[in-house]
C-alpha cells in the first residue's frame, strides 16, 4: 500500500474525492455524478470509483494507484440494511472503509472536538460527539426522512402545487410558477415525481428559499416546517454543556436566519467541510495500518 489516502464524499447529487499524503496536504480532487445507493447501488459505486480516479489523475498518479491506496467513503444510507457493506465489497482499493455522510460531515466540521452538526444538502443528517461518544441521527432517505433536505423541499413544493392546483390550498406565484412550468398539467408533475430521483427534487430547494425570502407563503411555510424539524433534531442530540452547533452542506446558510435564536446562539464555523472530514478520517486509517504494521 503506497502512503497516499483517499476521502470520498458520495453525495446524493455528486460524488467528490480527494487524494491526500499522510500527513493530509491534498494532492488532487475529482469529481463524478451522484452517489445515492439507496436508489441506485450499482451507479453509485461507478461514481464513487470515477470521483477517485479523478483526483488521482488531478495529482499526477496513475489510475492503477487506486488498488494502493487507503479510502474512507461517507454515504447517505450507510446505516441502513446491509447497503454500506455491500458497496465496501465492491472497493477496488487497497484498504476501503464505507461510513455515513454523518461521520464524515462531523470530523470536517469539529475535528476531534465535540459538539453537534447538521448537514443539508439533497439529503439530510445529524450526529454529535458528546465525550468522545458519537451519536447519530437522520439519514433515512428523503421518502420517509431527511427532512429539511433539498430533497424534501422539493417534494414538499411539489405537494403544495398539486393541492393549489385542486383548490384544497390557497395558490401563491411560486406554486403558479411550478404548474406553469408543467404547463399547467397536474399529470406531468406527477409523472416528474415518479420517474425522478432525489437530486431531481433537490434542484428546486433555492427557488424555495429565494421566494420565502421574497415573502411567499407557501414558500416561507415550507421553510418554517423546515426549519422546525432542524431544530427538533437539534435537541434531540444537545446537551447543557455543548459546545458548537455547525451546520454543513449547500443549504446551511440559507437555513441560518430560520433558526431559533437559541440555535442561532450555539452555531460556529466549521473547521472543514464534509469531504475534508472524508479525507481526515482516511489518513487517521492509513497512519493506523502503517503503526500496526510497524
Amino acid at each position: 500500500m503506497t502512503g497516499l489516502a483517499i476521502g470520498i464524499d458520495g453525495g446524493g447529487s455528486s460524488c467528490r474525492a480527494a487524494v491526500a499524503d499522510r500527513v493530509g496536504n491534498i494532492l488532487g480532487r475529482g469529481n463524478a455524478g451522484p452517489a445515492n445507493i439507496l436508489s441506485d447501488l450499482e451507479s453509485s459505486l461507478i461514481n464513487i470509483v470515477e470521483s477517485a480516479r479523478e483526483a488521482l489523475r488531478a495529482a499526477g498518479l496513475s489510475a492503477d494507484t487506486l488498488s494502493k491506496v487507503s479510502a474512507v467513503v461517507g454515504v447517505a444510507g450507510a446505516n441502513v440494511g446491509d447497503y454500506g457493506v455491500r458497496i465496501e465489497r465492491a472497493l477496488p482499493f487497497a484498504d476501503g472503509h464505507v461510513v455515513t455522510d454523518a461521520l464524515i460531515a462531523l470530523q470536517g466540521a469539529l475535528g476531534d472536538s465535540d459538539g453537534v452538526i447538521g448537514a443539508f444538502g439533497t439529503g439530510s443528517v445529524y450526529n454529535a460527539r458528546r465525550d468522545g461518544k458519537l451519536h447519530g441521527i437522520g439519514g433515512w432517505g428523503f421518502i420517509i426522512g431527511d427532512q429539511a433536505s433539498g430533497a424534501r423541499l422539493g417534494r414538499d413544493l411539489m405537494e403544495k402545487s398539486l393541492l393549489a392546483y385542486d383548490g384544497v390550498r390557497p395558490s401563491s406565484p411560486l406554486t403558479a410558477r411550478i404548474l406553469a412550468e408543467y404547463g399547467d398539467d397536474p399529470e406531468r408533475l406527477v409523472e416528474f415525481a415518479h420517474v425522478s430521483k432525489p437530486k431531481d427534487f433537490a434542484r428546486y430547494a433555492p427557488l424555495v428559499f429565494d421566494y420565502a425570502a421574497q415573502g411567499d407563503e407557501i414558500a416561507a411555510g415550507i421553510v418554517k416546517a423546515a426549519a422546525a424539524a432542524i431544530g427538533e433534531n437539534l435537541d434531540a442530540l444537545l446537551w447543557p454543556e455543548c459546545p458548537a452547533i455547525c451546520l454543513l452542506g449547500g443549504l446551511a446558510k440559507a437555513y441560518e436566519p430560520w433558526l431559533s435564536e437559541r440555535h442561532k446562539a450555539l452555531l460556529a464555523q466549521p473547521k472543514g467541510d464534509v469531504l475534508r472530514g472524508a479525507v481526515d478520517l482516511a489518513v487517521k486509517r492509513l497512519n493506523a495500518a502503517k503503526r500496526g504494521a510497524a
